[in-house]
């Protein structure tokens, strides 16, 4: 038997096939690579975005600040989000979805009986009084969010409904028909004595505003 001879041609295309396909490799890992860093900016910005607009409000939080924070230049604002209020919509997703987070959070291994006065304590405690860029968008942004857009006002409405139906879920009586109600009602009571022990100057009115909350809630939670 004679062995296959290779075409001279055959070689020559062989290696521009196996020449043409590792540059295939390069570009698609390039292109990867690309895209990963584009991704990992964009959520550097909006992380940036989701701190500032709870600590200096909607209209506190201006594009340029935003880039310069997340050591970025203001040109490059447009390659991640077509309008500033593009940006501030997806800061509230993330600032609404720590939020839910930290609450489930915090119930997480509890026992039924006592998951509602956890969520309770830590929402109302003073160390959440001061972590106002870290906290609850609720509080630190309800007053603005009906002036903001229509995007800014669907994240607003999906979080508290998601938190009604958290704090709904802590409930003893979870299931029974007004257990929906005590959560709108919790949650607002939560959420005002929250805003008004950050809105004070005196450290004692602060601490018996979130005091006054937790006693009013903590009997009918904990029944």
């Amino acid at each position: 038997m004679h062995g296959r001879v290779c075409n001279p041609v055959d070689e020559a295309q062989l290696h521009w096939m196996v020449n043409l396909c590792m540059m295939n490799i390069m570009r698609n890992k390039q292109s990867n690579a690309r895209a990963a860093a584009k991704e990992a900016t964009h959520e550097r910005i909006v992380s940036v975005a989701a701190r500032a607009i709870r600590r200096q409000g909607y209209h506190g939080t201006g594009v340029a600040d935003i880039m310069k924070e997340a050591g970025l230049t203001h040109g490059a604002f447009y390659a991640h989000f077509e309008s500033r209020e593009a940006m501030l919509a997806e800061a509230a997703t993330q600032a609404c979805a720590q939020s839910v987070a930290t609450v489930a959070g915090a119930v997480a291994g509890e026992p039924a009986s006592q998951a509602m006065a956890t969520v309770l304590k830590a929402y109302l405690s003073r160390e959440h009084v001061e972590s106002i860029e870290t906290g609850c968008p609720l509080a630190a942004l309800g007053s603005e969010t009906s002036r903001q857009s229509p995007e800014v006002r669907r994240v607003s409405t999906r979080h508290i409904k998601e938190m009604v139906d958290l704090i709904a879920r802590q409930s003893p009586q979870w299931g029974q028909p007004e257990t929906h109600e005590q959560a709108l009602v919790t949650l607002s009571t939560m959420v005002g004595a929250l805003v008004l022990a950050r809105a004070v100057d005196d450290a004692a009115l602060s601490d018996s505003l979130r005091e006054a909350a937790l006693k009013h809630l903590l009997p009918a939670e904990t029944a």
